[in-house]
């Protein structure tokens, strides 16, 4: 079992990455949270349970290495069942991420979500920092994914190693595509020895997407306005709407029922 402080305290001292810095507030981190958490982009993964993160024994040849990582309890309490919401505690728990963590998570991040036109990448929208305060949070989902994110990140410095002799963000971009593509899909065409990793990439992938399209830049992208007032009349449904809601309500025998009859 690796103990937490083999997990690095810093960022390499060979590594090409910049170092990751919050700019967010607390604040702002924690709506953020609360958007993923509602999120219907983070659905309940098989990645969180045991048998992908690499908290079960009895590893066979064939599994490739895993990082069986001994983390230290996050002992705060979060808050509770009856917060106080007109003034809600500016920090209710400590941010657990290293610096070289965060550093690992912004490069990965941005191989996810680069930027793309006028899209900004995952990193600029502060997507490490919302990931850092989901797994932070003193709660049961949360505490899961802690362990998975953070297995995949010593995972990915372990392979590195293997294979290049260097922490993963010292890597050239081709090096380090070359053990993501590996890792990307979790399906039945994955090999053997990337199953576990494959798993707990996907669960990353999937904080970093949900955690994005929840930043008003990623709203943007996806041209979702929420809460917009509407000048005049209600228009209704567009006829799209109605010929797709038609189709639906006959696959489920129920259109006869879909409208008042005058």
């Amino acid at each position: 079992m690796r103990k937490p402080d083999d997990q690095g305290t810093a960022v390499p001292a060979d590594s090409d990455a910049p170092a990751y810095a919050h700019k967010l507030s607390r604040r702002d981190s924690l709506k953020l949270l609360a958007a993923l958490a509602a999120s219907a982009m983070l659905p309940a993964l098989p990645a969180c349970d045991s048998t992908s993160t690499g908290d079960v024994g009895g590893v066979v040849a064939g599994d490739g290495h895993w990082p069986e990582l001994e983390l230290p309890p996050v002992t705060a309490r979060g808050y509770g069942k009856d917060p106080a919401l007109m003034t809600p505690p500016e920090t209710p728990w400590p941010l657990t991420l290293t610096p070289a963590q965060l550093s690992l998570l912004s490069l990965l991040s941005d191989i996810i979500v680069p930027a793309e036109g006028q899209s900004p990448s995952a990193s600029a929208v502060q997507v490490p920092t919302v990931v850092d305060e989901w797994v932070s949070a003193p709660y049961p989902d949360q505490q899961r994914d802690r362990l998975t994110i953070l297995s995949a990140l010593a995972w990915l410095d372990d392979e590195a190693a293997l294979r290049f002799s260097r922490p993963f963000t010292a890597l050239a971009r081709p090096q380090q595509l070359a053990i993501v593509d590996d890792i990307a899909y979790d399906n039945a065409q994955t090999p053997r020895q990337f199953q576990r990793i494959a798993g707990a990439f996907s669960r990353l992938r999937n904080l970093v997407l949900a955690a994005y399209f929840c930043t008003p830049e990623g709203m943007r992208d996806i041209g979702y306005l929420g809460n917009v007032a509407i000048a005049g009349d209600y228009p209704g449904p567009t006829p799209e709407a109605y010929r797709h809601l038609d189709k639906v309500l006959a696959e489920l025998g129920l259109g006869e029922f879909a409208y008042p009859v005058g």
